[in-house]
């Protein structure tokens, strides 16, 4: 059972907290964490690409020019891929890239990359997390304290509409929830921050 050092929002430690084995202690599956990267990215496409074939494009009602006698090749429309603003071959339409894994690659996935950061020791586990009111400034100070220097994502056991506030406009910070983790933000940010609570509810869900 991992045991990671528990800070308060001074970067103080205050004690330690064992992580549950099952969760935090796994075996890392990079290909595992491969698919569901690639799946989380198609997800978020939009599809809304779209092109005109020939069918679509304006003109080319009447042949041209006529078959033979020009020296040009012969052409039966001006809506032909071969001609300037013509159709596009086999252009593109909007569709879906979205696409599910099954249930068990996700969680596996999930485990996988919340341990990659347990063994990289880039998780900070905080004893509680909490402000008064949105200050972007003080937010920064508790990173500061936390000696957090690069892109970090902070992960709050239910949605904190004031954290929210004071971390979004801070460069490199992603602010959330456990309810809504996902792997790709995980693997995206250097460091992990977790509140105690939101472990416990990560630890409930997975274990």
């Amino acid at each position: 059972m991992p045991n990671v050092a528990l800070y308060n929002m001074k970067g103080e430690q205050v004690g330690d907290i064992a992580l549950k084995d099952d969760v935090f202690g796994v075996e890392v599956n990079e290909a595992i964490l491969h698919d569901s990267v690639v799946n989380y990215l198609a997800n978020q496409r939009l599809g809304t690409q779209s092109a005109k074939t020939r069918a679509e494009v304006s003109g080319g009602g009447r042949k041209p020019f006529r078959q033979k006698g020009t020296g040009r090749a012969r052409a039966g429309s001006t809506r032909s891929p071969l001609w300037r603003k013509g159709g596009i071959i086999f252009a593109p339409k909007p569709r879906s890239y979205r696409y599910n894994l099954p249930k068990k690659v996700k969680r596996l996935a999930l485990k996988s990359a919340l341990s990659s950061k347990v063994q990289s020791g880039n998780i900070i586990v905080l004893d509680n997390l909490a402000m008064a009111e949105p200050k972007t400034k003080e937010f920064e100070g508790i990173l500061d304290s936390l000696k957090v220097e690069k892109k970090a994502l902070v992960v709050t056991a239910d949605v904190d509409t004031v954290i929210v506030k004071s971390a979004r406009n801070i460069p490199g910070v992603t602010p959330t929830h456990a309810q809504i983790l996902n792997v790709y933000d995980i693997l995206n940010h250097e460091k992990l921050i977790m509140t105690r609570d939101a472990i416990a509810k990560v630890e409930e869900v997975l274990a």
